[in-house]
């Protein structure tokens, strides 16, 4: 049987508001989410909790088949950072069209013109000796090359990674994610991996307060690597997240994030910074780690590279680390020409419009917002973000456990009501968004009131009134967190 998509939805192009016309999924949604059902791997996630079949979008909004129509803060995991279609990367992605699609790693102009602005993105004194590498077209390509690129220049074989990092599904970069699930049933991962506690002063892995604790995370990891009987033999590369996204939006404290940077550059171990979500504009500056006064060896970049959802994936690195030799690190689909036009046009929309600024603005007003929240329930434990890469954690305020039901019925809520947002974190407990970079002061009202009027009807679902606190499971042991 043939789905019936080819019969035109009655719609406007240009979008103002979400528009939610019957139940979801509407019939013609239903008929492909059928079909996928029955033809994709089991392994599909998005339409399980977000359930439309996506006909168009434009800006900050998507439209189904059933003309139903989404605030979108998702954007794509992250990926459009301009929003769906904007005109300028979608018309240089035509153009190149035209010219040359894939180039392998054959210098083009375009391409040229997509390195000197990305290069000149970094900071000024990282410019000069910066090399950057074009890998495949995944971050977590960028990842495995990262990795592969510092074992090689070092000669080393360990990893130091993180409690609660996400750095991909590659057999190498799941070897260096926290997520235990997914990782379980992978047999012969990565060997030589080692996990430290994160800067996640929320819930601190050392069960400490941050009035009174002196960064032990980070000194934790320093005596390690110091100590003679430590355990861990020089590592190639420490790799961290500057802002866990899947982790749970949980920024790093910056005396966290300096502290590892002084430890390995003291010792000679190059540190990776995994900007695959939080680079390109994400939290107000163009890279995350320039809001933490460091200077990373290896820097891993992907998702918003092109601005509009044209994959493309590279690492920009020191280049006293530049040992490999020709084809080291190789990738059939590294030359998309098309991502280097719209990646070029990207860039210059957000420095002639000044998008970092309204990430910076947007972020305060979408804060207020979600602070909000603290004044409708106590299951709010924490609210938390840097730009525009917010959350919203959500515990039992009797238990201290993962309210993972609730959040589950706020993002059900939350899409009926128009809102397209994602879930995070341990469980699943943080509400979490990523809206477009160049998103406006109305599309973020229209989000919080959305988010407010969500966990309300949530709580409400779910029985969770003042009198009933503990509905969503069993107390905890003493002394759990």
């Amino acid at each position: 049987m043939t789905a019936t998509i080819d019969t035109p939805v009655a719609s406007p192009r240009v979008y103002t508001a979400p528009v939610i016309t019957g139940p979801l999924p509407g019939p013609r949604s239903a008929e492909l989410l059928e079909r996928q059902a029955c033809r994709e791997s089991n392994s599909r996630s998005y339409p399980r909790k977000l359930p439309m079949a996506v006909r168009r979008g434009k800006g900050s909004y998507v439209e189904d088949l059933d003309g139903n129509v989404f605030l979108d803060f998702l954007s794509g995991a992250g990926v459009l950072s301009l929003g769906h279609n904007h005109p300028e990367p979608l018309a240089a992605a035509h153009r190149q069209l035209d010219e040359f699609v894939h180039g392998l790693d054959f210098p083009t102009l375009v391409k040229d013109e997509f390195t000197d602005l990305t290069i000149g993105m970094l900071p000024e004194p990282m410019r000069e000796r910066t090399r950057i590498h074009f890998c495949g077209p995944t971050g977590a390509n960028a990842v495995d090359a990262a990795l592969k690129l510092c074992k090689t220049a070092t000669g080393r074989e360990e990893i130091i990674t993180f409690q609660g990092g996400f750095h991909g599904a590659t057999l190498a970069a799941l070897s260096v994610t926290g997520l235990v699930e997914q990782k379980e049933p992978v047999r012969g991962r990565m060997p030589g991996v080692h996990f430290f506690p994160y800067s996640n002063c929320h819930n601190c892995p050392l069960g400490l307060k941050r009035d009174n604790c002196e960064v032990n995370c980070a000194a934790f990891l320093e005596k390690a690597l110091t100590d003679v009987n430590g355990g861990i033999t020089l590592p190639a590369a420490v790799i961290m997240e500057l802002v866990q996204g899947e982790g749970g939006v949980i920024p790093a404290e910056v005396e966290f994030v300096q502290r590892i940077r002084e430890v390995t550059r003291r010792l000679g171990i190059p540190l990776i910074v995994d900007e695959v979500q939080s680079g390109c504009g994400r939290t107000g500056t163009w890279f995350a780690f320039e809001q933490y006064g460091i200077e990373p060896d290896v820097v891993c970049a992907s998702k918003a590279l092109s601005g509009m959802g044209l994959p493309a994936s590279v690492i920009l690195y020191d280049e006293k680390l530049d040992v490999w030799k020709p084809g080291a690190h190789s990738g059939t689909f590294r030359g998309n020409q098309p991502a280097f036009a719209a990646g070029v046009a990207t860039m210059k929309v957000v420095k002639r419009e000044r998008v970092l600024e309204n990430v910076r603005a947007r972020a305060d007003q979408l804060m207020v917002h979600l602070q909000g929240l603290r004044e409708i329930t106590p299951y709010v434990a924490d609210v938390r973000g840097l730009g525009l890469m917010t959350g919203v954690e959500l515990t039992d305020p009797r238990t201290g456990l993962p309210a993972d039901e609730l959040a589950k019925r706020v993002q059900w809520e939350a899409v009926s009501r128009g809102l397209i947002i994602e879930l995070g974190g341990r469980d699943d407990c943080v509400v979490r968004m990523l809206p477009p970079l160049n998103c406006s002061a109305r599309e973020i009202d229209q989000a919080g009131r959305i988010i407010r009027e969500s966990l309300t009807a949530a709580l409400t679902g779910l029985g969770l009134t003042a009198p009933s606190l503990t509905a969503l499971g069993p107390t905890a042991p003493a002394g759990a967190r």
